[in-house]
C-alpha cells in the first residue's frame, strides 16, 4: 500500500493523505499491509520537487521511451525505475499480489496520472510503480477502489 494513504509523512510536499477506511484498518489488524514509497525507497528527499511524467505514461518510462521529470526540469526517471522495483521486490518478498496505491501520482497512479505539465490537468494512465507490478501480474487497486481490492482478497470477482 502507497505509504502516504497510512498517514506517512512522504509525499512529494512532504504531506500524507490517510485514508479513513474501516477495511484499511481491519487489514492493519491482521497484519496485511506492507507500506512503501517508492521514490523515498529509491533515495528521493522528503519535501523533493513535484515530478510528472513527460509525454507518456508508466508504461512508456518502463520502456524506455519518455522520462519522468521535475518541474524544474530535473530528470528523475532512475530514481523512480528504482523505486517500483524495489516496490516490486517487496511484492515478491511477501507474496503480494493485491497493491492499494495513490491515484494521480507519477509512481502509484493506476488509472490517471498528471499529464506532465504541471498544470493540474489528468490524463488516463498508470505511473511507473502501478505499470511496473501490473507488468508482473499483481492487481493494483487505488483508494477509491477498497472496497473492490478487498473482494479480490477475499476470494470474490470484481
Amino acid at each position: 500500500m502507497s505509504a502516504y494513504l497510512l498517514g506517512k509523512k512522504v509525499r512529494y510536499d512532504g504531506g500524507a493523505l490517510s485514508v479513513d477506511d474501516q477495511i484499511v484498518e481491519r487489514w492493519r489488524s491482521e497484519g496485511r499491509i506492507v507500506f512503501v514509497c517508492p521514490e523515498v525507497e529509491a533515495g528521493m528527499s522528503i519535501p523533493r520537487p513535484p515530478a510528472e511524467i513527460f509525454n507518456g505514461s508508466g508504461e512508456s518510462v518502463l520502456n524506455g521511451e519518455v522520462d519522468v521529470i521535475e518541474k524544474a526540469g530535473g530528470k528523475v526517471t532512475n530514481e523512480f525505475l528504482a523505486g517500483a522495483s524495489i516496490a516490486l521486490n517487496l511484492c515478491h518478498k511477501y507474496n503480494i499480489d493485491i497493491a492499494v496505491l495513490a491515484e494521480f501520482s507519477p509512481s502509484c497512479g493506476s488509472s490517471a496520472i498528471y499529464d506532465g505539465t504541471f498544470s493540474g490537468k489528468k490524463i488516463p494512465g498508470m505511473g511507473v510503480t502501478a505499470a511496473l507490478l501490473r507488468e508482473h501480474d499483481i492487481q493494483v487497486f487505488n483508494q477509491y477502489e477498497i472496497a473492490d481490492a478487498n473482494k479480490v482478497l477475499i476470494g470474490e470477482i470484481v
